[in-house]
């Protein structure tokens, strides 16, 4: 169920002509996560799902469970501080299509990684891992005795609202989420942005309405509303203490991001959303992150991998400068 990360996979240009502090990569930074350095606190952590189950249950392209380690080998080039501390917590894997497993092992590592101090960031893998990435941060929170009010903003085509009731997929996790949070009392904070009226049924939409779902249409995203698709995400987040943020692949154009279980027609483009997220990661409250349903099988020339590594790059510089 939990593997560590293959240390080949970090590795790519070092800059020897340049002064070795000002031209440190990714690749030369990061470290397994141990009991030693765990205790350097306010760090970046990340985690992979490799898991396309939930997307094989949704009836979607799978190829989804090694979109963690391809994205590692993209990232592993991004300029990157010498002095920010940044540790791989190695792999969850979704084995025997045990969905529900994987779940509360990602939970676990997620939570393990929090209580460290850590930001976490959670590489996927199919959306289903939204669940599980969700389920970490509140079990640490009810560790610590407190739990604030956690807001979920998510960039996705579909609202993932899917009844369970026939078990888990890619398509339930934040239907998940909401009946959870009746079950234990807690508020549900839900924000979906680049909503496609194809790709959602009337029954979705009724059920994001009777749970109080902030929504906005990816046609309602272009850059002349910007203003408007700010206001929106800003009033949600002020009634927030914290945000778990979490990105779909496919809320982007097919041009742009071709390797995902479902590609859109449409999308949103990244000068849309690029100021959006710079938002989230700079309001303080970030505390989980992850991207979902990268599917190197049907990736181009690492087109998807590479705007996967930029809001990657935008999220953590953010959250992490502060």
């Amino acid at each position: 169920m939990y593997q560590p990360t293959d240390a080949s996979l970090w590795s790519g240009r070092v800059d020897t002509e340049e002064p070795a502090k000002l031209a440190c990569r990714l690749h030369q930074a990061v470290q397994p996560l141990s009991p030693v350095n765990e205790l350097q606190r306010h760090a970046l952590a990340l985690i992979g799902f490799c898991s396309d189950e939930g997307v094989r249950r949704n009836q979607g392209r799978i190829g989804a469970r090694n979109g963690p380690d391809q994205l590692r080998r993209v990232l592993a080039n991004l300029p990157w501080p010498a002095d920010r501390p940044v540790y791989d917590a190695g792999n969850v894997i979704c084995q025997d299509n045990d969905l529900e497993q994987a779940h509360l092992a990602l939970a676990d590592r997620v939570n393990h990684c929090l209580t460290a101090g850590h930001l976490c960031f959670v590489l996927g893998g199919g959306h289903e891992m939204a669940y599980g990435s969700w389920l970490g941060l509140v079990n640490y929170y009810q560790s610590q005795a407190q739990i604030p009010r956690i807001g979920i903003v998510n960039f996705d085509a579909h609202f993932d609202l899917r009844l369970d009731s026939n078990g888990a997929s890619s398509g339930t996790p934040f239907y998940q989420i909401a009946q959870q949070c009746q079950q234990r009392g807690l508020p549900f904070k839900y924000c979906c942005l680049g909503i496609s009226d194809m790709a959602n049924t009337q029954a979705l939409f009724q059920r994001a309405s009777a749970l109080g779902v902030s929504y906005r249409r990816d046609a309602d995203m272009t850059i002349t509303q910007q203003a408007q698709t700010r206001q929106q995400l800003q009033q949600f987040m002020d009634d927030c203490d914290q945000i778990y943020l979490s990105i779909d692949l496919d809320v982007l154009p097919a041009s742009i991001a071709p390797g995902v279980s479902a590609p859109a027609p449409r999308g949103v483009g990244l000068d849309v959303l690029e100021p959006l997220i710079q938002l989230i990661s700079r309001s303080g409250k970030l505390r989980l992150a992850d991207i979902a349903e990268y599917n190197p099988e049907f990736d181009i020339d690492n087109w998807t991998a590479r705007v996967a590594a930029r809001l990657f790059y935008l999220i953590v510089n953010g959250a992490l400068s502060r």
